[in-house]
């Protein structure tokens, strides 16, 4: 009898007992980028033409450093470092041929200047010029293209 109930009892709490869940299949994708190309019109779009003033930060007048803050708190709502020297030491360090929308250019402009840009797609770059205020231009471009330092992706 007790032989009995122990075999009852093993098999009931046996019925119990389920088969594992099976684990869902993840498809891993590629987050898609805030760096969209009508994300980076319409922050181009907004800018375009704000004339360059050093330590400025407004659309009345903006440096450099000021519109890369600017422009990533505006689309990822990150907060960055005010100045060229302290964004340059953020991230990690891309190779020029493997650029991706978003990543920080930067460029020695002279002996102890430096300039910083937001890497926009296709060898472009989005930046507050001296001349022109806030524009795209070309790392092709002969002065940029003999000025480039390096690259930083956050």
């Amino acid at each position: 009898m007790k032989r009995l109930l122990i075999v009852i009892l093993a098999l009931g709490l046996g019925a119990c007992a389920s088969a594992p869940e099976p684990k869902p299949v993840v498809k891993q994708v590629e987050p898609v980028s805030v760096w969209s190309d009508s994300n980076i019109s319409e922050l181009h779009s907004e800018w375009r033409g704000v004339p360059y003033r050093l330590g400025g930060g407004t659309k009345r007048g903006i440096d450099c450093s000021a519109f890369v803050s600017v422009a990533y708190q505006k689309m990822l709502g990150m907060t960055l470092p005010r100045t060229v020297e302290e964004q340059q030491a953020l991230g990690k360090p891309v190779p020029r041929d493997q650029l991706r929308k978003g990543d920080l250019v930067f460029f020695k402009t002279g002996w102890s200047t430096h300039h910083v840009g937001i890497y926009v797609g296709d060898d472009n770059f989005l930046h507050v010029s001296t001349s022109q205020g806030v524009k795209i231009s070309s790392l092709h471009n002969s002065y940029w293209a003999s000025k480039y330092w390096n690259a930083r992706r956050i």
